[in-house]
């Protein structure tokens, strides 16, 4: 059981120009007191060929986490576009959300980014030399890909059976106030519909039992051969494009109890719990 749950992140500048700030709205879940603070990270995805256009947007320590339900805003610095490549400029691509405790990644969010020109008339006809600053995101925030892994914390009695792996076994019991977890339960049920045994969905135990991201890989790459643009803002176009449902980050813990939660609603009645630093 993971001492600490992600239960929501919120989207707040959503859509936003190119050369904004990512800024989100984390709330966590501290089961019990913990000796280091958590590290946070958001990595840009500079190209689906190779990892080595990744960038680090930006990365801080939260803490001491008392126990409760936490919540904190994490910016970050938009992507250098001078290490992108110029024709992957435009288009999707992924942002990673990342937290690790003692240098151990236990959660990871993935959510694509659709890229483009803010007017018609320059997505149809762009410019050779990209014009950045006419560039706008839209991160498809309904519908993150959540994956968590099973850490050691604290204790001994904490760390999973093969610790210390390299990437650990990941934690496929999730909690159903867990960020993630409604979007883990319908698409086992759509499996199960299907009659297929295959590990092909997000959130299926793949044979080294980690969580099989079909899209996501380990090292903080993307493979989106498989998915085209059309279809991945095809499932996303309930998004509003003026800061409706993406802004949102994700639809409501209380309706929905999961991957799909909304932190900018009047927070749940818990008891006042004094707030992380940051620093």
């Amino acid at each position: 059981m993971s001492v600490v749950s992600l239960l929501g992140v919120n989207v707040i500048n959503n859509p936003a120009k190119f050369t904004d700030k990512y800024e989100f709205e984390i709330t966590f879940e501290c089961l019990e007191p913990l000796q280091k603070d958590l590290e946070w990270k958001l990595t840009y995805v500079g190209s689906a060929q190779s990892d080595h256009y990744d960038q680090e947007l930006d990365s801080l320590l939260v803490g001491p986490i008392p126990v409760g339900i936490n919540k904190f805003v994490f910016e970050a610095d938009p992507p250098d576009t001078k290490r992108i490549p110029i024709d992957e400029l435009l288009g999707v691509t992924v942002i990673l959300l990342t937290c690790a405790y003692d240098g151990r990644e236990f959660v990871r969010v993935g959510y694509y980014v659709n890229n483009e020109y803010e007017s018609e008339e320059l997505r149809d006809n762009p410019p050779a030399k990209p014009e950045i600053d006419k560039i706008r995101r839209n991160v498809l925030a309904n519908k993150p890909r959540v994956t968590r892994f099973a850490i050691k914390w604290d204790s001994e009695a904490s760390a999973p059976p093969e610790f210390p792996p390299e990437q650990p076994e990941a934690d496929l019991v999730a909690d159903e106030e867990e960020y993630g977890a409604d979007e883990l339960a319908e698409e086992e049920e759509a499996e199960a519909l299907d009659g297929s045994g295959d590990a092909q969905m997000d959130g299926v135990e793949g044979p080294d039992g980690v969580v099989d991201e079909e899209d996501l890989s380990d090292e903080g790459s993307v493979d989106i051969e498989g998915e085209s643009e059309e279809e991945i803002l095809e499932e996303d176009d309930g998004i509003d494009q003026e800061g409706g449902e993406g802004a949102e980050g994700a639809e409501g813990v209380e309706g929905d109890e999961g991957d799909e939660m909304d932190v900018d609603r009047p927070e749940p009645a818990v008891h006042k719990q004094p707030e992380a630093m940051v620093h």
